[in-house]
C-alpha cells in the first residue's frame, strides 16, 4: 500500500471517484474529516455505499472510525463492518488492550452484518504512551496489518514543531521497529501542506528509506508523488534480481555468504531482496511467476 487517500465519509460523491484514481487504498474518513454535527449522517452514507457494493478493483477499502473513547465507536463499526470493508482504521488506541476491546467489537458487527471475511486493523500511533507501547500494541491480535503514524496528534499538544526533522525521524524510526518486532507493516501519516509538495517527497522519502511501505494522501495530488516514492527503483528491483539469482546457486553449491555486485550477502538481504521482487511483481513492473 504505497499511498492511501483520504476522502471524507460526509462526501459521498468523491467516494466512486477515489477508487477509480490511483491510490493503492482509499480510507474514507469518519473521525477528523468529519464534524462533530454529521457525525451520524456520515456514518449512514458509509453504510449506504458499502451495503450497495462496492467494486474495489484490487485496491483496499478503509475506514477510519472515531476513536475508542467516543460515543461514535460502536456504532460506527456496526456501520461500516459490512462485506466490501478491507480495514477498520483505529485512531488513538493506547494498549494492546484497547486493540482486543477492538477487535472484540470488530468480531460483534462482523456477526451482526453477515460478514464472513475477517476486517483488518491499521492503528495509528498518536500518543506517547502508544508510542512506548507500540509493540504490543502491533502484536496484539493477528488481524492488525500495520502501523501509522500520527504526528499531528502526537507532536501539536507537546508543542514539537512537525517540521523538526530530528523529531519526525526518531518517531518514524521507533514505530517501524516496532512494527517490524510484530511482522507487520509500517505506514507514514499525513502531510498537511498540499501546496508544498518537494516537503511532502522529502517526508515520503524519509520514510521509505526508514522501511515504511507507504505514506498517507490528504489529495489526489499527493497520490502519484507516493507512488514514485514507494516504488521499487530499476536499479533496486534489477540488484534483487541479481541477488535472488545468485541465492539459488549459492544453495545448489552449498554456499552460505556470497558476494553480489559487491556486496557480501546473506539471509537478512536475501529476504529484502525478495520483498523487492515481490512488490515488483504486484505492481506489474515484472512478469508475474
Amino acid at each position: 500500500m504505497r499511498s492511501k487517500l483520504f476522502v471524507p465519509g460526509s462526501r459521498p460523491e468523491l467516494f466512486a471517484k477515489a477508487l477509480a484514481g490511483p491510490a493503492d487504498a482509499i480510507s474514507i474518513d469518519l473521525e477528523d474529516a468529519v464534524v462533530e454535527a454529521r457525525k451520524a449522517e456520515a456514518r449512514g452514507l458509509v453504510n449506504g455505499w458499502l451495503r450497495g457494493g462496492v467494486s474495489a478493483g484490487g485496491k483496499l477499502v478503509i475506514v477510519r472510525v472515531n476513536a475508542m473513547n467516543t460515543p461514535h465507536f460502536e456504532a460506527d463499526l456496526a456501520a461500516v463492518v459490512q462485506p466490501g470493508l478491507d480495514v477498520v482504521n483505529l485512531p488513538k488506541p493506547q494498549s494492546a488492550e484497547d486493540v482486543r476491546a477492538a477487535v472484540e467489537a470488530i468480531a460483534r458487527a462482523e456477526r451482526a452484518n453477515g460478514v464472513t471475511r475477517p476486517v483488518q486493523l491499521l492503528l495509528n500511533i498518536e500518543t506517547p504512551r502508544a508510542l512506548r507501547d507500540a509493540a504490543a500494541i502491533a502484536a496484539a491480535d493477528p488481524r492488525v496489518m500495520g502501523l501509522q503514524v500520527g504526528l499531528g496528534d502526537l507532536f501539536e499538544p507537546l508543542g514539537i514543531d512537525r517540521r523538526e526533522t530530528a523529531a519526525v525521524q526518531q518517531v518514524l524510526l521507533a514505530v517501524r521497529l516496532a512494527a517490524g518486532e510484530a511482522g507487520v507493516d509500517a505506514y507514514d501519516g499525513a502531510f498537511a501542506d498540499v501546496r508544498d509538495t518537494e516537503g511532502y517527497i522529502a517526508e515520503a522519502r524519509l520514510a521509505r528509506r526508514l522501511g515504511f511501505a507507504g505514506k498517507s494522501c490528504i489529495h489526489p495530488s499527493q497520490v502519484a508523488l507516493a507512488n514514485d516514492v514507494f516504488r521499487p527503483s530499476d536499479e533496486e528491483i534489477a540488484h534483487a534480481l541479481r541477488v535472488t539469482q545468485a541465492a539459488q546457486a549459492a544453495d545448489a553449491n552449498g554456499v552460505g555468504a556470497f558476494v553480489v555486485d559487491g556486496r557480501m550477502i546473506d539471509r537478512p538481504f536475501l529476504l529484502r531482496a525478495r520483498s523487492i521482487v515481490a512488490t515488483a511483481r504486484r505492481l506489474g513492473l515484472l512478469p508475474a511467476t
